[in-house]
């Protein structure tokens, strides 16, 4: 099964869920959220970070985050919704962690 067939049912079972809770809108806030592997190294760059630094201050794994920087592999989840966060509120991001 390919990742867009799976996303496209995960959203579907989604919208199946909100709608039998009688909140029909809850599945229309999801955001799905592309995160190209330039992204992750524009957020490091944000918040002038090396790679051991940033991986250490955002608790990931330095060798994850170089590939993804390398494009060998992809954020998910939580870690895609982090980068998307210190990508377009570094400070806010940075004053978070401190």
């Amino acid at each position: 099964m390919s990742k867009q067939a799976f996303e496209g049912i995960l959203l579907g079972l989604e919208e199946a869920l909100a709608h039998t809770r009688g909140n029909a809108t809850a599945a229309a806030r999801v955001v799905r959220v592309a995160v190209k592997p330039a992204d992750v190294k524009t957020a490091r760059k944000k918040v002038g970070l090396s790679r051991d630094a940033f991986a250490r201050a955002f608790g990931l794994s330095p060798a994850t985050l170089r590939k993804w920087e390398n494009g060998e592999r992809e954020p998910t989840g939580a870690a895609r919704v982090l980068l998307t966060i210190i990508n377009r509120e570094p400070e806010a991001a940075l004053r978070a962690i401190r």
